[in-house]
């Protein structure tokens, strides 16, 4: 077509037109491939983003949306469309680059929940080395469960290839709980003193009681450094890899030296015993001048049980609670995935694991426990104050007591002393009982490593007639109500693991109220008048107090500090 104007009276007229195309025509199935028919709708974006966050790929989100559209043809456009869209998606985000990025994220987090904590370490070029961060349920959880922690790093989360570094512990139902990562810069000690020394800034200078990791020098040499008075116990695991691969060229056919090594690590409790087959295994297999087994001998009291048994672990020895949630993290993430990316993803592993404990807290009210034993007052007590895992862990040790009988017992005033052993046979253990105030110590040590009654001294209770857990016997930590109570963060404000559940507490308020007005104020024309009037002018009273807490908070944030610099 060709269209002409003329200036005279500004009017355009067309000049000349051809009717014929100058293609061949598309047919009606291949239209909506044109360009000019493609469009990712805002709708249709919103659920592609949603598809990429919970983990879907490009093509089954593509395939999701044909199955709702009814076809390819009805989608309205390609799946390279939806790349292209995506990828704008990810720059948009990245706009400041991903150090800002980061930084914006963390801002967008401590907006949203005040009890966000985050921060970061310079180098002298003021670059990013280390990040920390922690979020308000990480705060809380490690306020009840904090007592015993696993720290381990893991690779291959994110395309920098940054070590990543997660704080873990046990909750009340011995599932995985989360206290706080960190993505690293490298391995060295400087590194993981600034990494274990933010972590206790996080909260609020409170040190767990045992830390568990693997046979780091680095971290060794830093924990020493910022948490002197915490005990640090060598994850038996990885020993037992470390064992293979240093010795391992000293097995033969039938060869009893890894049977006399794990014996070492997990079965005897008396350290006499244990000197005398380390020293056996030591001279039969002529490893007398093995460096790395002299080494790990030296500091035999971080990982052997008979010198860790009044250490209390929470009945943990390992780091696999660590390894199980970078297994599940690595499920999530990607090589390729930017920062934004990786915190988005990791969120999705740290909520499915708070969800399993939701299931496990419905599980734990919707459901009696279940007693293998006739219900005697003890295992009522147990059952009622237990969550569910550990109740069975207790009536399993109150089956142990049944099957043990009292070898002697000797008095001395007020201190009774039994040695108590299976009928069947078994070692022997020494409980000691005080009269005057109801305690209780048995050789084996099973509460003060684990926190829970052995059978020994469930036995011996029985036998004095105290037919109920003794309060100060009971872990709270263990218990039913193990969350119970207040947790405030570092400001000294109370600490509110979703803000979003309060908003929602309130809007059940309001709601009712709000719509019976709106009931009465429809039954005539001018009470509906008077209503809307009120209503716009609230509205515009809520717009101004929100805005104003919106900038005093951002005002606030931008006060507050990052963590250290390098």
């Amino acid at each position: 077509m060709v269209i002409v104007l003329f200036r005279g009276t500004m009017k355009y007229r067309v000049h000349d037109i051809v009717l014929e195309h100058n293609h061949e025509l598309h047919i009606v199935q291949c239209a909506h491939m044109m360009p000019s028919q493609r469009k990712v709708s805002e709708a249709q974006g919103f659920q592609a983003e949603i598809s990429e966050d919970a983990g879907l790929s490009l093509k089954q989100s593509h395939e999701l949306t044909r199955k709702e559209a009814g076809g390819m043809g009805n989608v309205g456009y390609t799946r390279e469309d939806l790349k292209r869209y995506l990828r704008t998606r990810r720059e948009r985000s990245l706009k400041y680059g991903e150090a800002g990025s980061m930084l914006n994220y963390f801002q967008e987090q401590t907006l949203e929940n005040p009890s966000f904590f985050h921060a970061v370490q310079l180098d002298c070029e003021e670059q990013i080395t280390n990040i920390f961060w922690a979020d308000a349920g990480m705060l809380i959880d490690y306020k009840f469960f904090g007592d015993v922690v696993t720290f381990d790093t893991t690779y291959k989360t994110n395309k920098e290839y940054r070590p990543l570094g997660v704080f873990v512990g046990f909750n009340q139902h011995r599932q995985i709980v989360i206290f706080g990562a960190a993505l690293m810069y490298d391995e060295t000690i400087d590194s993981f003193k600034w990494v274990f020394g933010t972590f206790l800034e996080a909260m609020c200078g409170k040190r767990p009681s045992t830390i568990l990791t693997d046979q780091d020098h680095a971290m060794a040499a830093a924990l020493s450094v910022v948490m002197p008075e915490t005990f640090h116990g060598l994850c038996t695991f990885h020993i037992r890899r470390n064992f293979m691969k240093h010795l391992g060229n000293h097995y033969k056919e039938n060869s009893d030296l890894p049977y006399m090594f794990g014996a070492c690590m997990y079965e005897f409790e008396e350290v006499e015993q244990f000197n005398r087959v380390w020293e056996a295994m030591v001279k039969k297999h002529n490893l007398e001048n093995n460096e790395w087994l002299s080494g790990l001998y030296r500091i035999r009291d971080k990982w052997a049980r008979c010198m860790m048994k009044e250490r209390w672990t929470a009945g943990m020895r390992s780091t696999q609670l660590s390894e199980s949630l970078n297994a599940a993290i690595k499920n999530h993430l990607k090589l390729d995935h930017d920062l934004v990316q990786f915190f988005r993803h990791f969120n999705r592993v740290v909520d499915e694991k708070r969800h399993n404990e939701l299931i496990a807290e419905y599980e734990m009210r919707q459901k009696l426990p279940m007693v293998g034993l006739r219900q005697t007052p003890m295992l009522v007590h147990a059952s009622e104050t237990y969550s569910p895992t550990v109740f069975v862990a207790f009536q399993n040790e109150y089956g142990e007591s049944t099957a043990m009988v009292i070898l002697r017992q000797q008095d001395a005033a007020m201190i009774v002393e039994f040695a108590v052993m299976r009928y069947d046979g078994g070692p022997e253990r020494i409980v000691v009982f005080n009269r005057n105030d109801l305690s209780v110590r048995c050789s084996c040590k099973k509460y003060e490593n684990e926190g829970i009654l052995c059978g020994h001294a469930l036995k011996v209770f029985d036998t004095v007639g105290i037919k109920i857990i003794p309060p100060e016997y009971i872990k709270r930590r263990w218990t039913k109500r193990a969350r119970a109570g207040d947790c405030f963060d570092r400001r000294r404000r109370e600490v509110v693991a979703d803000p979003k559940i309060m908003i929602s507490t309130r809007y059940r308020e309001l709601a009712p109220a709000m719509i019976k007005v709106a009931t009465r104020a429809a039954m005539s024309e001018d009470t509906s008048k008077v209503a809307i009037t009120v209503i716009s002018d609230l509205a515009k009273r809520v717009e101004l107090l929100l805005s104003e807490s919106e900038e005093a908070t951002f005002a606030k944030s931008k006060k507050s500090e990052y963590g250290g610099t390098g």
